[in-house]
């Protein structure tokens, strides 16, 4: 009786013995498992970082060099959307603003900062020049001029408000006509034209909507304004 008794115990601490080994050998190959999974995860994770495109400011397409400003901007859409007007990553005009109007759009910022100044639109279908003009001499020196277009920018323009826009370095404002599509960046005492323009005319033959051209859009790097 001893001895069998002896067998059984002998015969349970070895079954014991030996589930605990399946078991730790099943555990240790889950849990080499689960950390190789964790390992080829973050593997992946870093490597997605790695490869994801930078984003430059306002979202153009590269980055400025050093005292420059960033900026993008896009004309109206029709008479349905709006422009939007971005500057350093701020977006200064825009539809969800609740900022833009009918005819010009314009955005003033300090040239050596590029802090926002002033923002405001001026009808110039339904509307009256003389306010827009008194605006566009009320410009100081060294301040950066950001303009675009929605529906109509053009039908109460005369010769003094194009003059004064001119002179901000646009070349195109002297044919900007009836439901053209038009953005430009340039600025009070600029001594050249400036090369930030983009300007569409309304076309019917061309036209992507009916009754106005497909919005412009543009972007850039304003050099600094220095003393």
């Amino acid at each position: 009786m001893r001895v069998a008794g002896a067998a059984k115990l002998v015969v349970a601490v070895a079954v014991f013995l030996l589930t605990f080994y399946v078991i730790s050998q099943v555990f240790e190959i889950k849990m080499d498992a689960s950390l190789g999974n964790l390992f080829a995860r973050s593997a992946l994770d870093i490597a997605a970082r790695s490869t994801k495109p930078p984003r430059y400011k306002c979202g153009i397409s590269k980055a400025c060099p050093e005292k420059h400003f960033a900026f993008k901007m896009a004309s109206g859409a029709a008479n349905v959307v709006g422009p939007k007007i971005c500057l350093e990553d701020n977006v200064l005009m825009s539809g969800v603003k609740n900022n833009v109007g009918r005819g010009i759009n314009v955005a003033l910022a300090n040239g050596k900062t590029g802090e926002v100044l002033d923002t405001k639109y001026f009808d110039m279908w339904g509307g009256d020049v003389a306010p827009f003009i008194e605006f566009l001499k009320g410009i100081q020196d060294g301040t950066i001029v950001l303009m675009g277009t929605y529906d109509d920018g053009a039908t109460k323009l005369n010769d003094e408000a194009r003059r004064l826009i001119a002179e901000l370095g646009s070349t195109s404002i002297t044919n900007l006509g009836f439901r053209d599509n038009w953005v430009f960046c340039g600025g009070k005492g600029i001594k050249t034209k400036s090369p930030f323009e983009q300007h569409i005319k309304n076309n019917k033959d061309t036209n992507k909507y009916e009754g106005w051209p497909e919005v412009v859009e543009m972007e850039g790097c304003i050099p600094q304004k220095q003393d």
